[in-house]
C-alpha cells in the first residue's frame, strides 16, 4: 500500500488500497488480494458486488435507453414511485441522484409547508449527532460542528435538540409557534450507530399530528431493509409524512428518492423543484432491479436473522475488553463504542485483517455488511475485528490471492 500522486481535490482521506473486482462480500485489490467487505461501501452495496441480475439490467437498458430527461413520462420511474410508495406507505415520490438531494427536496417540502401556513420564517427541528448530507441546507441540518467549520455562515432555520429525548421536542413546541417539521434519522448511522427508541418515535409522530408539523424521516442509511425491515420506522409502527432514500436503493448505482404522503405528497408545483438527472430510465431500472430481488430473497428478514448473529457475536468475542464502552445496532447496522479516538483502525483493519470497516464520531466503529452474506461470513467479520481489538499483530490474515468468480450472485450492551 503506497501513496501515489494524484490530481483529485483532498476532500477524501483515503486508504491507499485500490479494489479491482468484487463478488459478493468479497472484494480483491489490484494485487489480487482478497478482503472481506463489512461496510458495503457505506450501506450501498447491500445486494453486494457483481450482482449479475443487476449488471444484466444496467447492459440493457443502458442499451435502450439511458436519459430522456423530466420532460417527458419516463415509464421506469413511474413503476418504481409505485413500488417505494406501495412498500412505505406514501402517495408521491420525487427523484433525485443522491441522499444529500433527497433531503434537499424534503427541506423544501417543509419550507412550503410552513408557508402554506403563513409561517413567514418557518423552522425544523433537527437532532445533536444527526447527519444529512454536505449541501449547504443539509450540513445546516447536520448536528456535527466538525463537518459545518469552515462553512459558515449556515442557513437559518433549523432548531437543534438531543436525539431520542421527547422531552425536548415538547419543550420547543411550548415555546414557539413557528416550528413546521422535524427531521431525524430512525439510526443514526454517522452519529455512532444510535437507535431512536420505538416509544420516542411514536411520541415523535403523534406530536406532529397535534401541531400539524411535517414528520421528516431520514432513512437513507438505515432504509432497504438494512434494520430488519424495509424501513427504520416501521419497527415502530408509524408513517412519516416524507421519507428520504438513496444509498442501497440503486446498490451502487447512483439514485435517491424523496417520498410524501398526505398534505406533503401535493406540495410542489410545476417548476418549484426539479433534476437533470433524476429519475432517468437506466437509474429506476435498477432501483426497481433491487427491489425485485430483496422481495424475493427476504433481504429485510435475512437482516433481521443475520443482525442478531453480528450483535451477539460482537459481544461475546468483546465482553470485559477494557476499551469497549458499548455495542449497539439495529439489524445489520452495528456499532462498537470505544474509549478513546480509534480511527487509525481503518487503516489496520485493512492490513492486518483484510477487513473493509469505518469509524464514526472519532470513536465507534461502524459494521454495516452486504445484506447478502452468509452467516460464516458474519461470524468472520466478528472474529477478525475481536482480533483487530486484541492488537495481537501475530494474529494479522496472510494475504490470500485465491481466485473467486468475477461475479456472484435494536438493543445495547455496556461492557
Amino acid at each position: 500500500m503506497q501513496q501515489v500522486a494524484t490530481h483529485l481535490m483532498r476532500a477524501y482521506a483515503r486508504q491507499p488500497v485500490t479494489f479491482a473486482r468484487g463478488s459478493g462480500a468479497r472484494l480483491w485489490d489490484e494485487q489480487g488480494v482478497e478482503y472481506l467487505d463489512a461496510i458495503a461501501g457505506v450501506a450501498v452495496t447491500s445486494l453486494g458486488h457483481g450482482h449479475p441480475e443487476i449488471a444484466a439490467a444496467i447492459a440493457e437498458q443502458a442499451g435502450l435507453l439511458m436519459h430522456t430527461s423530466n420532460v417527458f413520462r419516463v415509464e421506469w420511474q413511474e413503476r418504481l414511485g409505485q413500488r417505494l410508495c406501495a412498500l412505505a406507505g406514501m402517495e408521491k415520490a420525487f427523484f433525485c441522484n443522491s441522499g444529500a438531494e433527497a433531503n434537499e427536496a424534503a427541506l423544501k417540502l417543509a419550507r412550503l409547508h410552513g408557508h402554506r401556513r403563513q409561517v413567514a420564517q418557518p423552522q425544523i427541528v433537527v437532532m445533536e449527532n444527526g447527519f444529512h448530507g454536505r449541501t449547504l441546507a443539509t450540513l445546516s441540518a447536520t448536528g456535527n460542528p466538525a463537518k459545518q467549520q469552515g462553512f459558515e455562515p449556515l442557513l437559518p432555520g433549523f432548531l437543534r435538540v438531543p436525539y431520542d429525548d421527547i422531552a425536548a421536542v415538547r419543550q420547543l413546541a411550548e415555546q414557539r409557534d413557528d416550528i413546521v417539521a422535524v427531521l431525524l434519522e430512525p439510526v443514526q448511522g454517522e452519529g455512532g450507530i444510535r437507535v431512536a427508541g420505538a416509544d420516542y418515535l411514536r411520541d415523535l409522530r403523534a406530536l406532529c399530528d397535534r401541531h400539524g408539523w411535517l414528520l421528516m424521516l431520514d432513512e437513507i442509511q438505515a432504509g432497504m431493509g438494512r434494520t430488519g425491515a424495509w424501513f427504520g420506522h416501521q419497527h415502530a409502527g408509524i408513517a412519516p409524512d416524507v421519507m428520504t432514500l438513496a444509498k442501497a436503493l440503486g446498490n451502487g448505482f447512483p439514485i435517491g428518492a424523496c417520498l410524501a404522503r398526505g398534505p406533503a405528497a401535493d406540495l410542489f408545483s410545476p417548476g418549484q423543484h426539479g433534476s437533470t438527472f433524476g429519475g432517468n430510465p437506466l437509474a429506476c431500472r435498477v432501483a426497481c432491479t433491487v427491489l425485485d430481488i430483496m422481495a424475493r430473497d427476504g433481504m429485510p428478514q435475512r437482516a433481521a436473522a443475520l443482525g442478531q448473529r453480528l450483535l451477539a457475536g460482537l459481544r461475546r468475542a468483546l465482553e470485559g475488553h477494557p476499551r469497549v464502552v458499548a455495542v449497539r445496532g439495529q439489524g445489520l447496522m452495528a456499532g462498537v463504542e470505544l474509549d478513546r479516538n480509534c480511527q487509525e483502525l481503518v487503516g489496520r483493519a485493512l492490513a492486518e485483517q483484510r477487513l473493509l470497516i469505518t469509524v464514526t464520531r472519532e470513536r465507534t466503529i461502524r459494521l454495516l455488511p452486504p445484506l447478502v452474506c452468509d452467516e460464516a461470513q458474519i461470524d468472520e467479520i466478528v472474529a477478525r475485528l475481536a482480533r483487530l481489538l486484541s492488537g495481537d499483530s501475530a494474529q494479522a490474515i496472510t494475504p490470500s490471492k485465491a481466485a473467486g468468480p468475477v461475479a456472484a450472485g435494536q438493543t445495547e450492551t455496556r461492557t
